[in-house]
Parts: C-alpha cells; structure tokens; sequence
C-alpha cells in the first residue's frame, strides 16, 4: 500500500510504520553509512513503541491502598515529573533545526523524530499517574525550579549557531539523560507500586537509548573536534551541571534549600516510603556521584576535561 491524500489517519501511520520496519534496502530515506549504530537505535525505538493509555496496566493501581497524605505527595512527585519533561519535549524539534540546517546525517534527524514522541509520551505518563492519584498539580514550586526544570538555556543554545551542536548534545543527553537513566534505573529498584515501577520501565528503556545515541555520536566526531570545539563542549556540560542537574532538575534534595525545596523534599521521603515512585537523599545521593564520575571518565577519553563541582550536599565530585 502506498501513501494517498485519501486514506484515514490510521491507514497512513500503518504505511509509514510498514516502511520504518522495513530491510535497510527497502527503506525509501538514503542513511549515512558511518553512523550504523545510530541507525540501529532508530529502527530500535521504531520497533518499541509504547502507549501510556494501553500499555500500562492502570487497573493494577489502587489508589485506596495509600493515605490521603502518601496520594498527594505522589501526585506532587509525578506532577513535577511530568513538569520536568515539557521543557524536554521542545528540546528536540529545536536541535532537529540544527540538524537541518547544517545538513547533518539523515540517520540523526530521524532518531529525533523518534525522540521528540518518547518524551511527550514520558510526559503523558507521569500526568496520567498524577490524575489517576487525585489530581495533577500544575507546575509545582514553579518558583523554585524555574530555572532548572524548564532547561530553557538549553534551548536557547541549541538554537546559537556560536555553541557547537555537539556541545549541546553532549550536555543535554551525555549528562542530563544520563543522569536521568541512573535516576530511574536506581527508582526502579525502590520503588514497588507495579504501576509505578511499569512507568518507572518503561521511561528507564528510553532513556538507554537516547544516551547511546549521543556517546555514539561524540565518539564519532571526537577525533576531528578542534581544541576550542572540545572547550565549547566541556562549557557547555559545566553549565547543564551547575545550572540544571546540581539545582534540583532530577532530584529536589539537591535544590537550594528553602521552605518551598523542603515541602518537595518532603513528599518524596512519603512518595518513597509508599512505594510509588520517589527516592530520598541518602538512597540516591552514592547513584548520583558515581553517575557524575562515570560521565567525567568517558568525556575524558574523548578528550573532554571536566572540573570537579562542588555542591553543599555532595562536596566535591
């Protein structure tokens, strides 16, 4: 079958899926040969596709076995989560622009495409566990976490010609979603809600594969990286770090502490403690630092040197 102005929405997306899934020679789009692996993790998210309205087992959650205070430190937990992942969902079309305009390799363009959906599809499931708790609460501790939720200096950089586009890549998936993998590879561990812990998965899944994608490519152009392209890129990890990661944007605990980071703190310690979803300092705070050491010991053997950060909960890492 082949595409037509006539046929149903539904008809069209069968035909474009029948063509993602289809043997390499078969596909109608030419791929850069020396990108395979980023190839390979587009036909990947192609083939593991998932709906948060189907996919999750929402019938398994029970919302009666949790105490008013336990369903409304949850639902600020996921809220803030979803919150946390809008800012995400605009990243990507803006590095897409990037990819266009320098006519970057189709292969990255399209893993993208795939990226921009697994985040909104991140964001729908954090909302959804929020509504089915009670309620999602729009844009907790907006204050206190305007300037590391949101990411908006990411975007504004992805968008600046003068910041390399492996720059941005490096800091916004090499460190963040890194770090946001072993965040939620360490919740799945605590967490035991099965809904939760489904979520929990489900995100965890996607997240591996956005950080292949950007090691794949940094270890790809490493080599031809210039020593003042190798800076941009070490400037820019060092401000998704101080600004985003080390001011509350995956963990609350690390949020400078104020009345406001405190009621956060707080409802994670009950959403932990409940099973659904959340962590506390002491649990995550051993992930976190080995997460930072590990990125600095890969992005020095790519030639990139990370100073130590220093923050008053974690000292010098």
């Amino acid at each position: 079958m082949a595409l037509s102005r006539d046929m149903s929405a539904e008809q069209a997306f069968e035909v474009v899926q029948t063509l993602l899934d289809a043997p390499e020679d078969r596909f109608p789009l030419t791929f850069n040969s020396d990108l395979p692996r980023i190839r390979e993790l587009f036909h990947a998210a192609t083939r593991n596709q998932w709906d948060p309205k189907t996919d999750v087992d929402w019938d398994q959650l029970d919302p009666s076995k949790y105490t008013d205070e336990q369903r409304y430190a949850a639902r600020l937990y996921w809220s803030r989560r979803a919150w946390s992942e809008y800012g995400a969902i605009s990243e990507s079309p803006a590095l897409q622009v990037r990819f266009g305009v320098e006519n970057r390799p189709s292969d990255m363009q399209l893993f993208f495409t795939i990226r921009s959906q697994e985040e909104a599809r991140h964001a729908e499931v954090c909302h959804a566990m929020a509504e089915k708790l009670g309620g999602y609460i729009e844009k907790p501790v907006q204050q206190l976490f305007e300037g590391s939720v949101s990411t908006h200096g990411v975007r504004r950089a992805a968008l600046n010609a003068d910041v390399p586009l492996e720059g941005i890549i490096a800091a916004l998936v090499c460190t963040a979603e890194e770090i946001a993998f072993d965040v939620f590879k360490h919740l799945n561990d605590v967490t035991h809600d099965p809904v939760a812990k489904q979520i929990v998965r489900y995100i965890m899944r996607d997240e591996s594969r956005h950080c292949a994608f950007g090691w794949y490519l940094l270890e790809a152009i490493c080599e031809q990286l210039t020593p003042d392209q190798k800076k941009m890129i070490e400037d820019a990890v060092i401000t998704m770090m101080e600004k985003v990661e080390l001011n509350g944007y995956h963990s609350a605990w690390l949020a400078p502490e104020n009345p406001a980071s405190n009621a956060e703190v707080e409802a994670d310690r009950i959403t932990y403690e409940a099973g659904l979803g959340a962590t506390v300092e002491d649990e995550e705070k051993p992930v976190f630092i080995a997460t930072v050491q590990r990125i600095r010991e890969q992005m020095r053997a790519l030639g990139i040197e990370l100073p130590p950060f220093t923050h008053p909960k974690l000292g010098t890492i």
